[in-house]
């Protein structure tokens, strides 16, 4: 029953945050002149207009764009993640992986650079980007190779760096991130939607901010680098390139003031906030009293299911006989990995969750990510209660060496088969993503 809920709670939140909606009540048409993000355009003035993008949610938002324009659109393409494509009629789209970027996310970002070169100031480009856009969107600057990106990606990654702190090094090895996109469309006017996968919405962190302007620096990307003692581990070429740009013999991203950027609008069309708001909503429907806890939750994915178990049992602790209340989170967490399993962050803090819980009644929580993928896994998320760690148990599997493997996807499926049970959470490509929700029950039975 609680699970059940819990996923008519999810479900609801990823409609709320619909990338073809979201477009379609950002931007409209009337008299052929576009209305969006407070600017108003003719599309008489226009000889052509263009649509590139990248991300997971992309492909959705694509279609809304063709419904709206139509015949208008003079050709485009985006890049999408593996399974994560849409029917379009116009726009191209190409498939590439995620999280570590391939050669076809290198020829489809080739092709849309050489796509948004041609523009000139007559011509409107029209660019969709949402969370998954810094692996799909990939142009390594010269000297450097795909292989060198993935390396370091993967180190960083595996070392629990942010997504701040990975698409500051990111940025400082691409030809087309931290604003390189919009300097390469220059003159023409470039409006870019974006589906927001980070917390406070940091237009120049989502999708390593293609389009705008970037804050970072090289010395920046160098500090991450050896925040997290990986000034020998990262291959030569990426040091040398950081080293370079710090001393200045490199140019930086483009900044606030580049001229390159007078034609550009940047207009964030949803993001997490908007899932929690549609979850709480849901969850009142459903009789539950909720709150947002945090719109903002971040760090490793097990202390942030320490600090979730002990709001949750401070809630419980509360609670007035027969009570039920919904507790609502949103963000992103890392995980640390230490160990050689299969897993993901949203996978690896329900284990964490449950352990803490462990023999607990009236306590369930879903952790999932909007986009349907954890980590390099085919779940979303999981499902845990208070008897998840001793109904394993009895069946032989020890939660906490899962854990300590950052092997949280074996155990559930290992759990599942076992008890005939559905914790794990499978909902495929959902075509959204904004971060991660969990959802918590508390009652007081």
């Amino acid at each position: 029953m609680n699970n059940q809920i819990l996923m008519d709670i999810f479900q609801t939140a990823l409609a709320a945050v619909d990338p073809l909606h979201a477009v379609q009540r950002t931007l409209r048409i009337e008299k052929n002149r576009l209305y969006a993000g407070g600017g108003e355009y003719s599309l008489d003035g226009f000889s052509r207009v263009l649509v590139v993008g990248a991300g997971k949610a992309t492909a959705r938002m694509a279609m809304a764009i063709e419904e709206l324009l139509g015949d208008s659109i003079s050709g485009g393409l985006i890049v999408v993640k593996d399974g994560h494509t849409g029917p379009l009629r116009t726009i191209s789209q190409l498939e590439a992986s995620h999280p570590v970027p391939d050669e076809r996310g290198v020829e489809g970002t080739r092709r849309i650079l050489q796509l948004v070169r041609s523009a000139g100031d007559d011509t409107l480009v029209l660019c969709l980007l949402s969370g998954g856009g810094s692996a799909l969107l990939v142009a390594p600057e010269r000297g450097l190779t795909l292989a060198d990106k993935r390396e370091t990606t993967d180190l960083l990654l595996r070392a629990g760096a942010s997504i701040n702190e990975l698409n500051a090094v990111r940025k400082h090895l691409s030809s087309v991130k931290g604003g390189r996109l919009a300097e390469a469309a220059a003159p023409a006017t470039l409006l870019t939607f974006i589906l927001s996968d980070v917390i406070g919405n940091a237009l120049d962190v989502i999708a390593s901010g293609p389009t705008a302007p970037d804050s970072t620096t090289f010395g920046n990307a160098l500090a991450v680098i050896a925040r997290y003692g990986l000034e020998q581990k990262v291959p030569k070429q990426v040091r040398e390139h950081l080293g370079r740009g710090a001393e200045g013999l490199i140019p930086e991203t483009v900044k606030a003031d580049d001229p390159c950027l007078s034609k550009t609008r940047n207009i964030v069309i949803g993001g997490n906030s908007q899932a929690l708001a549609a979850a709480r909503e849901k969850a009142r429907q459903l009789s539950l009293e909720a709150e947002i806890i945090t719109e903002a939750l971040q760090g490793d994915a097990r202390d942030a299911a320490v600090r979730l178990a002990r709001t949750a049992r401070e809630a419980k602790a509360q609670m007035k006989p027969g009570e039920r209340r919904c507790l609502l989170a949103g963000g992103e967490t890392t995980v640390t990995v230490r160990g050689t399993g299969m897993g993901g962050r949203n996978q690896e803090l329900a284990l964490a969750f449950a352990l803490e819980i462990a023999g607990t009644e009236g306590i369930t929580l879903l952790s999932a990510g909007t986009d349907g993928t954890d980590g390099p896994t085919d779940a979303a998320g999981a499902v845990v209660d208070g008897m998840t760690v001793p109904k394993a148990r009895e069946r032989g599997l020890d939660p906490s060496r899962f854990l300590e493997n950052n092997d949280s996807y074996t155990f559930f499926q290992a759990f599942d088969e076992q008890s005939g049970g559905t914790t794990h959470v499978k909902t495929g490509p959902t075509g959204t993503n904004v971060m991660d929700l969990q959802v918590i029950l508390v009652s007081n039975p």
